[in-house]
């Protein structure tokens, strides 16, 4: 019995240990592909989206505060990967594990929904997981860098909002979408897959037009934002402002298209006010969307609830009470009946 006992309790460590483990790998795994995407601004990399933050947020929000150790795990196997770990990479790896965390406590303190449901949960993605939370991380890198000197203090602006920006995105942008794949917000509805497949095709059409023109046709990206949300919601719309906002990176990156003809700098900002109004566009729309479909169904499930209770209540109006002494009150001897068949 003593031995059934200690394989109960090392069951959760164990379930624990693999889940951070699998947290890890693909920290690791999008932390490769966010760096495909880097760019430098005053001498410095920095990437325009960093997966890795959205991995890290979707990971607690699905398991739990328990995966952290995988967060930890997978910064420094990035870290690690890119120069030779020293006392500087304790504090970035505790930096881009308390960013998440935080953020994680944050949308759990206020009540945030993994469906996405309302527009309060998106709101709160926004401004306590993406906003507010990542100013951690970016501070304690970049400040770091000035710390240690390898970043003048007159760069330090420049950077942080490269940095924040950065980690950010990868959480307006990739943990919606993880939260999707993992089934968390709903299933996706193929019904309407031609209208699917048109906005697909139409996407793939218009977002290179509108990153390529040199004219500054990025606005047409938006209407597809729009159409996406009206109409799959958060899926639709969250891969819609994910292709739009990697594509106009990877332009970025070969200074080609809107991006043609700026500085580093320039790049930088104009690339992520781009990729901030797409990632905004995308999950307030769609959770405002998804908040007007669950209030309609609601009132809908009201009425027929109401049209069920007005049909009992008919139902017994022509029907003698139960006792021939309440004829003087044939009103409460019809309608007690119905109310106590309905309060069950």
């Amino acid at each position: 019995m003593a031995g059934v006992l200690d394989i109960r309790q090392f069951r959760p460590l164990t379930g624990a240990a693999l889940i951070s483990l699998a947290v890890a790998v693909c920290y690791y795994a999008a932390g490769r592909l966010g760096l495909l995407g880097r760019l430098v601004v005053e001498d410095v990399v920095a990437t325009p989206i960093w997966p890795p933050t959205g991995v890290a947020v979707a990971a607690l929000l699905l398991f739990g505060a328990r995966v952290w150790p995988g967060i930890a795990l997978g910064s420094f196997l990035v870290i690690a990967s890119l120069t030779t770990p020293g006392p500087t990479t304790v504090v970035t790896v505790m930096s881009n594990t308390v960013a998440p965390l935080c953020a994680f406590l944050l949308l759990r303190r206020v009540g945030f929904r993994l469906d996405m449901a309302r527009l309060r949960d998106g709101l709160s993605l926004v401004f306590l997981g993406g906003f507010g939370a990542m100013l951690i991380s970016a501070t304690a890198g970049v400040g770091l860098q000035v710390v240690t000197g390898s970043l003048d203090r007159s760069e330090f602006w420049a950077v942080w909002l490269a940095w924040w920006a950065g980690d950010t995105m990868g959480v307006l942008l990739v943990a919606p979408l993880l939260l999707v794949l993992a089934g968390a917000t709903g299933r996706f509805r193929v019904r309407r897959w031609k209208e699917a497949a048109l906005l697909g095709v139409t996407t793939l059409v218009v977002v290179p037009l509108a990153v390529l023109s040199p004219v500054g046709l990025l606005f047409l990206v938006f209407p597809l934002l729009v159409w996406a949300a009206l109409r799959f919601q958060l899926a639709g719309s969250v891969l819609c402002a994910l292709f739009a906002s990697v594509f106009a990176t990877y332009e970025a990156i070969s200074d080609r298209g809107a991006f043609s003809h700026l500085s580093d700098v320039e790049i930088m900002v104009k690339l992520q006010t781009f990729n901030g109004s797409a990632a905004l566009t995308a999950l307030l729309l769609a959770s405002v969307i998804a908040e007007q479909r669950a209030t309609r169904r609601s009132v809908r499930r009201a009425c027929e609830e109401l049209a069920e209770v007005l049909e009992h209540l008919a139902a017994g109006e022509p029907s003698p009470g139960p006792s021939a002494g309440s004829s003087p009150e044939p009103t409460e001897s019809s309608a007690a009946p119905p109310g106590g068949h309905r309060d069950p």
